[in-house]
């Protein structure tokens, strides 16, 4: 037989070794990724496991195990901070509310004495202080309280026209007391979402109130048919710099009445865990805050 014919036997032998190979490590690195996004869907402490003995491919599935590993240990110090901060939380709003109490009891008796006009005017300042600082300490002690309240999700279908009208219903005396009369437009188009109905009456009631905090007696609330829920009101008290940080936790607008950063920290991450997303921004004079649910 002639030389190239041996040739040829041994070409179509590493041709079809090698078509071979590449279906095994095609089929286990499916195998990989199909099992990779169980893991991480599901949340479960599984690793990965292979079916070939291709060392190539158990090199990888191991060194991904390797990286699962990490970020497992990486989630449990995250969530043991999340708690350590929580605690922390908790016992600062303890030391403060004692205190606090104390200073308030020793307003109340200074406000039956003779005052002069100008420590009359100390009093106030002080007074009202007073007063923000206790808001802001509650806001502490229940913010730990008010996520984990809010961990076990309960979806189902849900229809935002009628939630949404029946927070701004529930809002009213609210509007009332800061002289806003909203302009609200919402579409006739039922608008069904799969979504935690209680946690999105406090993502309403959050950015409500806190869109109240920071008006100018202007606030209009749609809710467009495509489903995109925007919040916009006046404000002067604003800044683009100061939006993008509006839903950091604990970041206070000076000039707001009142307001701080946790309403609206809690309305984010509500809206997260129901797959939806939250943006602000700064436009005109006009602080728009927009949701939409997938």
């Amino acid at each position: 037989m002639s030389i190239w014919f041996y040739l040829f036997i041994i070409a179509s032998v590493i041709i079809i070794a090698l078509v071979i190979k590449m279906s095994v490590m095609k089929n286990a690195i499916k195998e990989i990724e199909e099992k990779f996004d169980f893991i991480i869907e599901s949340d479960t402490n599984n690793l990965i496991t292979i079916s070939t003995n291709d060392i190539d491919i158990k090199q990888l599935s191991n060194k991904i195990n390797k990286n699962l590993k990490k970020i497992r240990e990486l989630e449990i110090q995250y969530n043991q901070g999340n708690e350590e901060l929580k605690r922390s939380i908790t016992n600062i709003s303890h030391d403060l509310r004692t205190p606090l109490t104390a200073i308030r009891g020793y307003l109340d008796l200074i406000e039956h004495k003779n005052l002069t006009e100008k420590q009359e005017n100390y009093l106030l300042f002080i007074d009202e202080k007073v007063k923000i600082l206790t808001d802001l300490t509650e806001q502490l002690f229940n913010f730990s309280k008010s996520l984990d309240s809010y961990q076990n999700i309960n979806k189902q279908n849900v229809v935002l026209n009628s939630v949404l009208e029946e927070t701004i219903c529930a809002s009213y005396d609210l509007f009332m007391q800061h002289n806003i009369n909203p302009k609200i437009y919402i579409t006739k188009e039922k608008i069904i979402k799969q979504i935690d109905e209680n946690m999105l009456k406090r993502i309403f009631e959050n950015i409500i109130s806190n869109e109240i905090k920071y008006s100018d007696e202007f606030l209009e609330i749609k809710l467009n048919k495509n489903g995109k829920i925007i919040f916009r009101n006046k404000t002067k008290n604003l800044d683009k710099t100061s939006v993008e940080k509006i839903f950091d936790r604990y970041y206070t607008v000076e000039n707001a009445k009142k307001s701080t950063g946790i309403g609206l920290s809690i309305a984010k991450q509500l809206v997260e865990l129901n797959n939806g997303t939250i943006s602000a921004n700064y436009d005109d004079g006009y602080l728009i805050i927009e949701i939409y649910f997938k």
